[in-house]
């Protein structure tokens, strides 16, 4: 892949649409355009446990924001990318819905991490049990 190549990509728990800015041999220099999965909340270390020391509240990358990638987890974009903030806030409504469901204490922190994030988004959606 080269400079200006439209990628999808995976960011730790974050799945992202972005363009390739720099190359390296194993690793690219991405930014960040779209989100497709907004990052799950939490211990990553622990995922889907809500009684952990500390639950982390984790932000999708920002628009435009810039990250190493390595290069086996790109695979070739094509086609029309979302705008960022239209993806991000479809992103957080599909997680949100996703967590809504279940009654468990992970899904509970999820959430409450996820509209404290929204507020800095400044999205549109806000969901309480």
């Amino acid at each position: 892949m080269n400079v200006g190549d439209k990628i999808v990509t995976n960011k730790k728990t974050g799945k992202y649409i972005g363009e390739i800015t720099e190359v390296f041999p194993d690793h690219y220099v991405f930014k960040v355009l779209a989100v497709l999965r907004h990052p799950a909340q939490g211990d990553l270390h622990h995922p889907n446990e809500g009684d952990v020391p500390f639950f982390h509240e984790r932000k999708a990358l920002a628009y435009l924001e810039q990250t190493n990638i390595p290069i086996k987890t790109v695979k070739p974009f094509d086609g029309e990318i979302p705008d960022y903030k239209a993806s991000l806030q479809a992103a957080v409504k599909e997680l949100i819905e996703k967590l809504q469901p279940a009654d468990t204490v992970y899904a509970k922190k999820s959430i409450e991490a996820l509209n404290s994030i929204i507020k800095e988004y400044e999205l549109m959606y806000n969901i309480t049990f």
